[in-house]
């Protein structure tokens, strides 16, 4: 076989390897180092010595390392065998990616785990082109884009459901508003898929979401919908209003229920209460805006009424306040509440006064 005169590569932007197919070399052959190429020497499954660009005429001193193996007469225009093999080094930007199934993730807000597919693209460059050829090529003569995005494709999306858990979960942001940070997920992502890929030489550039979908019509979603709904009335209304609506929403429920009488208007309302404060709490740390920790609610008092011949309670204000607007509650009713020592008419205690067209009146003035 004639020896080579001149080694080049002239390939696409597809390819990221390129063996050159002779190794009948010798010494005075140039080799062509294009930009955005490095080449190689290899023998025996080894490399040696490296070039980068420019036109390099083979001398037994720029090759060192080949030439410490083979031994070349020196300023001889020797013939000898060698593999040449060139990497590709530009950026290729358009590898697309995408979930071909949902992935599923928790809210961090709302507690909702919910089907999520995303799509997107990114970049690739060998920025360690040794490194790349050492552990990814072997004996390949050739490894193109579309190799990169195969082998890659199943590290990619097997890390990015942790990856999104883990950023909305840092962020704080619910699935719901997602999109309005796809800018800042596609940076995080970037970051950390490049620590995989760096392993083998390999830069990632410019890894981004195009979007993320969720199925609106899946339940999961409509349960995420409603509880933003709810938070966002109770952030409005402030929860104290919201529990009263609560309230009476569960008060109105219970007299249109036929059995139903007084005790049962006591219960709905006590759970109406309940779940209002069940709510509250559930949102208090999303809706809580203010750093400063508020101080404790005052306790409810509880209030016992003799009626029908017996004592029932206990009862809130509003569910006697209720009672009394709806005439089951008098004014020679008999009261009693903790701290006073015996029962009296409920026009006597001074918070009930005023419902039954009373003025409240102030305790004596102490002497000074």
């Amino acid at each position: 076989m004639a020896l080579i005169d001149v080694v080049k590569c002239e390939v696409n932007d597809e390819e990221f390897v390129y063996k050159f197919p002779s190794d009948d070399l010798r010494i005075g052959t140039q080799l062509v180092v294009y930009s955005a190429q490095t080449a190689f020497f290899v023998k025996g499954g080894k490399i040696y010595d490296e070039f980068q660009a420019g036109t390099h005429t083979l001398k037994t001193e720029n090759i060192p390392l080949l030439n410490k193996l083979i031994n070349l007469p020196f300023g001889k225009s020797s013939p000898f065998k060698a593999e040449v093999w060139f990497i590709n080094q530009i950026s290729k930007l358009d590898i697309k990616w995408g979930t071909p199934t949902p992935i599923q993730l928790e809210d961090p807000r709302y507690n909702v785990i919910v089907p999520v597919r995303a799509f997107g693209q990114y970049g690739i460059k060998i920025k360690e082109p040794r490194l790349f050829l050492e552990t990814l090529i072997g004996n390949m003569s050739s490894f193109s884009a579309e190799k990169i995005e195969q082998y890659f494709k199943g590290k990619v999306l097997s890390q990015l459901s942790t990856l999104i858990s883990q950023k909305i979960a840092q962020s704080n942001v619910s699935i719901l508003d997602i999109n309005a940070h796809l800018i800042d997920m596609s940076e995080y992502c970037n970051l950390q898929l490049n620590s995989t890929f760096n392993k083998y030489g390999i830069d990632i550039i410019e890894f981004s979401f195009i979007s993320v979908n969720v199925p609106q019509d899946d339940p999961s979603i409509v349960k995420l919908k409603e509880a933003k709904d709810l938070a966002a009335r109770m952030k409005i209304t402030g929860k104290d209003v919201y529990q009263m609506q609560r309230s009476f929403d569960v008060m109105e429920s219970a007299a249109k229920n036929e059995g139903g009488g007084m005790m049962n208007i006591g219960a709905g309302l006590g759970a109406g209460l309940g779940v209002g404060a069940q709510m509250g709490n559930m949102f208090s740390q999303t809706m809580n805006t203010n750093p400063v920790a508020p101080p404790p609610l005052p306790q409810e008092a509880v209030y016992f009424l003799y009626l029908n011949n017996q004592q029932q309670g206990g009862f809130n204000f509003t569910t006697i306040a209720n009672l009394i607007s709806q005439g089951q509650v008098k004014p020679e009713t008999l009261a009693w509440k903790q701290g006073m020592e015996n029962w009296a008419k409920i026009t006597e205690i001074q918070e009930f006064k005023i419902l039954f067209g009373g003025q409240p009146t102030p305790p004596p003035i102490p002497n000074i």
